[in-house]
């Protein structure tokens, strides 16, 4: 599946989702913080957020309760593609070392060292 980007309106909607992982338009309304936007432009940008292919729902009498169609992780890696491949010459192994060079404490350089060791275990154990 070829994903559309995201509006800032709509990757909100999708953030409340995922977190959610299904919720009727009121529920999702909710979520946002006050002022929250009208019923109707929350509504819109659900109708939308289905016409991309990124929401389903199922109908119960009149109501629809909505449920993501694509994890958040799988637009995630659709977002971080062109990133790595627009700025970092296509290499994630570059993308690392500018992180390594940017200014991180030790505690989240520990951390970006930690996943990564982890990755590098599980990589072994699938080889033998």
């Amino acid at each position: 599946m070829i994903l559309k980007t995201l509006t800032k309106a709509e990757e909100q909607v999708m953030q409340y989702l995922w977190e959610m992982e299904r919720g009727f338009l009121k529920d999702i309304l909710e979520k946002f913080p006050e002022p929250r936007p009208a019923y109707t432009t929350v509504s819109t940008v659900i109708r939308v957020l289905v016409k991309k292919g990124f929401i389903s729902f199922r109908t119960y009498g009149k109501v629809n309760e909505y449920y993501p169609k694509i994890s958040k992780s799988e637009y995630f890696q659709h977002q971080v593609k062109p990133m790595i491949s627009n700025y970092f010459q296509g290499s994630p192994a570059t993308m690392v070392s500018y992180f390594s060079n940017a200014k991180l404490n030790l505690y989240e350089l520990e951390e970006i060292k930690k996943l990564i060791d982890d990755r590098i275990k599980k990589l072994k154990t699938k080889k033998k």
